[in-house]
């Protein structure tokens, strides 16, 4: 079961926002023991995000943060640093988001560490990546999207660049940065030792951009904007309906033969222009409006079925209410119930991968913030004493 996979291993995780709580909590979905290093009093900056619940939670924090426990340590005293230190030293794995320079300031380096624990799986995740002038700039993800050109092939014809509405940079990043960590746990069986693994915004939005790039360097023609259409195919596009939008995709001359057959205009397959997929995207503008000009008097729901009776791919355009309630969305159980202290209601996605036909069964809230400092601290050997000395001296929260 997916959840058995990280069973008995323990997870040091020093980060925040999105990228580093996304792979983390892959992690632990996973079967992983999750602690998360917080701010005493703020926590991470994600827990202020709006929307809030009327509880005052924040909906991104309990999206990526689920199957995790909250330390509150002040990572700008020596002493929680020492903690942290201690901590990491009974873990199999430290994932931190912290700027290329500052893990090393506070005694948390890949080489000191490493160097006392030869069996560690070190992730280090970061905006512009570990090496070069940008180093150590922060960044997020439509940062990410404007310097890596996404922004520029986003968008309609003749409009300014708009960002890619999900965070894909983010997500993209910590989907890496996990992967990168199960690949570790997979080389430290073979040879014992553990291994530095890094992610960045960077690398993420570019390797997103490599079939565009691809593109450019065969062709040497900067992609352009195309709304809802590709380069390569046509028709590859949204089309109007007569109650909204359905997006067609006949990528090849069977699947273009097909669409036409559903929407009873067989005779545009033995148009000159439209003959094969490299006429039709020269002629994309004349194709359109060719197909469009039958789409628009027919229901949305009656060109799906029928482009599906004929096997041509296509969807009707749905926003995330329509998406969420749709028959086959509620047959993958990818949205589960996932109950928060105060809103017993909140459902969350789950991860978007099954093992032996089975999501994880891992499914323990997001926690309140330094909910387990106690718990964690008291399992690192310090007495009671201890811990309110640490607690006077705001070391711990």
């Amino acid at each position: 079961m997916l959840e058995n996979v990280l069973s008995g291993y323990r997870v040091i995780d020093l980060t925040q926002n999105v990228a580093g709580p996304f792979c983390t909590q892959i992690l632990g979905d996973m079967g992983a023991e999750v602690i998360k290093i917080e701010r005493p009093g703020a926590g991470d900056d994600t827990r202020a995000w709006p929307p809030l619940f009327p509880s005052g939670d924040s909906a991104t924090y309990a999206a990526l943060n689920r199957n995790k426990k909250s330390v509150c340590i002040d990572l700008d005293q020596q002493a929680g640093q020492a903690l942290v230190r201690q901590l990491i030293g009974t873990a199999d794995v430290f994932v931190h988001s912290l700027k290329p320079g500052s893990a090393e300031s506070r005694g948390l380096g890949e080489q000191a560490l490493r160097a006392a624990q030869p069996g560690l799986i070190y992730c280090a995740i970061s905006a512009f990546g570990q090496v070069g002038p940008l180093r150590s700039l922060p960044g997020y993800d439509p940062v990410m999207q404007a310097f890596t050109g996404i922004m520029s092939v986003t968008g309609n014809e003749g409009d300014d660049p708009v960002r890619v509405g999900p965070s894909v940079i983010d997500l993209g990043t910590g989907m890496w940065a996990a992967m990168g960590t199960l690949a570790a746990f997979l080389q430290r069986n073979r040879t014992g030792q553990g291994a530095c693994v890094t992610a960045s915004l960077l690398e993420t939005a570019m390797s997103w951009m490599s079939l565009l790039t691809a593109m450019f360097l065969a062709s040497g023609q900067l992609p352009k904007k195309m709304g809802s259409a590709m380069t390569s195919m046509a028709p590859y596009e949204l089309f109007k309906s007569a109650d909204g939008m359905v997006f067609i995709a006949a990528g090849n001359d069977r699947l273009f033969a097909n669409a036409c057959a559903a929407l009873d205009c067989p005779e545009l397959t033995t148009d000159p222009r439209f003959a094969t997929n490299a006429q039709r995207t020269a002629n994309r503008k004349a194709l359109h409006e060719a197909l469009e000009q039958r789409t628009q008097r027919l229901p949305t729901q009656e060109i799906v079925a029928r482009l599906r009776r004929h096997g041509a791919p296509c969807s009707e355009m749905h926003n995330i209410a329509q998406m969420i309630a749709h028959e086959q969305v509620q047959a993958m159980q990818m949205l589960k119930n996932l109950p928060l202290p105060n809103v017993p209601e909140h459902r969350a996605m789950a991860l978007p991968l099954a093992l032996d036909h089975q999501r994880s069964q891992q499914w323990a809230p997001p926690p309140e913030l330094g909910a387990h400092t106690l718990e964690v601290l008291q399992g690192l050997g310090c007495s009671d004493a201890q811990i309110a000395a640490l607690r006077e001296q705001g070391v711990i929260g």
